[in-house]
């Protein structure tokens, strides 16, 4: 995602850092250069050299995450708009969308919004000098999600302990997968196992021996 250097030249080396930054529409602390030609100023202006400088913008996490969202919105032609916050320690950046149509973007049990999660994060770490986590979410979908699957688990707890035959919930992804274990843990009558291969790998909830 970083973007290349592009060179620019005026009469002095600030002359050329004022431009880059107006060209690249960003500030002094956002941008990376290196001097070609100090320029000089020649005798009597005769001989007179341009200063020479190789610019470009600084790998910036949040640009990158915006930058590809973005194209991915235009893609699918969405009304987007991207709200980005950086955790405490950094390594963990949090994205809120939010718009009219957020259904399309959370798909199928939330698989859109999980497949735009992971290309995300491979978008922004292939170029980024330390490895970033992007967590992106709409509407608390995330929360709410958790709350239906907890509820989930409690119910076929139920179903499990009445019936006493074990049952298969559908395929899950790790972090759902994970929420249901971590609410029936504590179940003193049932137990919960994980099955088959991703991305058919599901939950069985079994009772206890």
């Amino acid at each position: 995602m970083s973007m290349d250097f592009i060179e620019i030249s005026a009469k002095t080396v600030e002359d050329a850092l004022t431009e880059a930054v107006i060209k690249l529409g960003t500030t002094h602390d956002k941008i990376e250069y290196e001097v070609i030609e100090k320029g000089s100023a020649g005798f009597l202006g005769i001989a007179r050299k341009d200063a020479v400088i190789k610019v470009r913008k600084k790998n910036d996490v949040e640009d990158n995450i915006r930058e590809f969202l973005n194209k991915v919105f235009q893609a699918m032609e969405l009304e987007v708009e991207i709200l980005i916050e950086k955790a405490e320690d950094s390594k963990i950046v949090n994205v809120e969308l939010k718009g009219g149509d957020m259904g399309v973007l959370i798909g199928k049990r939330g698989q859109t919004l999980d497949s735009l999660q992971y290309l995300t994060n491979l978008a922004v770490n292939k170029n980024a000098e330390e490895y970033v986590k992007v967590k992106i979410d709409t509407e608390d979908y995330r929360k709410r999600r958790k709350e239906t699957l907890e509820n989930l688990a409690k119910n076929i707890a139920y179903k499990v302990k009445r019936s006493k035959r074990p049952v298969s919930l559908e395929p899950m992804n790790p972090f759902e997968r994970r929420v249901i274990h971590s609410a029936l843990q504590n179940d003193k009558f049932v137990t919960t196992h994980s099955e088959g291969e991703e991305p058919y790998r599901h939950v069985v909830v079994t009772l206890r021996r």
